[in-house]
């Protein structure tokens, strides 16, 4: 594994990776001692998270190196699924599994999500609403919904404003 930190909107991020690609992603600072730190080899996970926190990124475009339990795995890829800025509750992850029964699975197949941010796990809400459990808490999954609405409106106004310079 190959680490690095990186400053970010929400806070300190710690990432590893393997040649295989972004293995995971930690909230604070978590390097294990001995660890070896290669900011370089890390520069496109980061450059990529720094843009999708800037509101200029919406879909990440590398390699990711996970595992888990075939539901898991694709409870994970169903994630990645979810647009930018949008939300799906636990039960339609589980139906659009075939599995309609599963919602609880699929909010532990949340809490294994190594690559949080990346297979976004916190665009997964209750069928209420509210916003369940997240690693990084309540209130980082907050700031990620909020800035993924608002990136998305930006992008809006921004179309609309050259569309309007150009006379459409």
């Amino acid at each position: 594994m190959r680490y690095a930190v990186m400053n970010t909107q929400v806070g300190l991020l710690t990432l590893a990776s393997t040649e295989k690609g972004l293995a995971s992603i930690h909230f604070g600072k978590s390097i294990p001692q001995h660890a070896v730190v290669d900011a370089g080899a890390n520069r496109v996970f980061m450059q990529q998270i720094e843009e999708y926190f800037q509101g200029k990124r919406i879909r990440f475009e590398f390699p990711l190196d996970f595992d888990g339990t075939p539901f898991q795995v694709a409870v994970w890829q169903e994630l990645l699924r979810i647009p930018y800025g949008e939300t799906r509750t636990y039960g339609e992850i589980a139906r659009r599994l075939g599995k309609p029964g599963a919602s609880r699975a699929v909010g532990m197949a949340n809490h294994h999500n190594r690559i949080p941010i990346v297979i976004p796990c916190h665009r997964v809400i209750g069928h209420d609403g509210s916003l369940a459990g997240y690693a990084g808490g309540i209130h980082l999954k907050q700031q990620l919904l909020f800035i993924e609405k608002n990136g998305f409106a930006q992008r809006i106004f921004d179309n609309v404003a050259s569309d309007s310079r150009r006379g459409l």
